[in-house]
């Protein structure tokens, strides 16, 4: 592997974590450095998705069923209470060009769910308290036939999702026992009711799970770069046609250091956010890295 970016994340706070945990070495580490704390009441923070200059985020499974609004600079400016869907286990956020907001309800650890779910909340609700009317998209794999399958093909929990056109792309987090790297992909109409997640392809990211199961996902707002996420690296997509993401030029980057990170979103076509939990004190922020050529 060869060409990969330089990861520069910019520091508001000046602390930097220590790694415990290494991988590659034929794959550059870069420094991670703090940008912004997030609000003390958003220590579980699964999913974000930047729209009209602020990040919108969720928390997951044991949380309230609220959408919060803040600022990037970490400030708290609204929560939604979104009546009609319970917090099953609300793991990611994308959203349209038109500013409607889609929660990912689909985390699916134990891989026995049968209540997949993707709530869209519409771009007019958003100055509400609260929401008593949404659209659901509910879903199942086409190839899950066991509730839980046998433990080598746990393939079907799921933390990133991103959507393009009129469709979502869904990559699934391996619980399998054995761990190595593959994580599956499928997509879904954006249209309420009952579908079938097609899988259209699968992609092998490395062989340890803490460090290489994927956390989250996003697509730049001119549909020209995709990236992946997980604890400890970042796989940026570019020159793919259509929907053939990971058929793309690659740039792999490892941080340097290990947290929780959960949440990535495009700022704009060459700027992420990135989000990480709070787990013993460590973590609980927000980042920003520039893309580069």
């Amino acid at each position: 592997m060869k060409n990969y970016t330089m990861l520069t994340l910019f520091l508001f706070s000046g602390l930097v974590f220590n790694s415990c945990i290494s991988l590659d070495s034929d794959i550059k580490e870069i420094t991670v450095t703090e940008v912004q704390e997030l609000p003390d009441k958003l220590n579980e923070v699964s999913g974000m998705t930047f729209v009209k200059d602020t990040l919108w985020v969720i928390q997951d499974s044991g949380n309230a069923n609220k959408l919060y609004q803040i600022t990037t600079d970490g400030k708290l400016i609204k929560s939604i209470k979104i009546n009609p869907a319970k917090n099953h286990d609300w793991e990611a956020l994308t959203s349209d060009e038109e500013g409607n907001i889609y929660i990912g309800d689909f985390g699916n650890n134990g891989n026995k769910r049968k209540n997949l779910a993707i709530y869209k909340i519409n771009h007019t609700d958003l100055k509400k308290e609260a929401i008593d009317s949404i659209e659901k998209i509910e879903f199942y794999y086409e190839d899950q036939e066991d509730f839980p399958p046998n433990k080598e093909n746990l393939f079907y929990d799921c933390e990133a999702f991103l959507i393009k056109d009129d469709s979502f792309y869904l990559f699934t987090k391996n619980r399998s026992k054995n761990f190595d790297g593959t994580t599956h992909i499928y997509k879904i109409p954006n249209e309420p009711g009952e579908h079938k997640a097609i899988l259209l392809n699968k992609y092998v990211t490395c062989d340890k799970f803490t460090a290489c199961s994927i956390t989250d996902a996003a697509i730049s707002p001119d549909h020209n770069k995709v990236v992946l996420l997980s604890n400890k690296r970042m796989w940026i997509f570019t020159d793919f046609v259509e929907d053939n993401f990971v058929k793309g030029s690659l740039k792999e980057v490892q941080f340097d250091t290990y947290t929780q990170r959960e949440g990535v979103t495009f700022k704009d076509n060459d700027l992420l956010l990135i989000s990480d939990e709070k787990t013993k004190k460590v973590g609980g922020k927000i980042y920003e890295y520039k893309l580069e050529e």
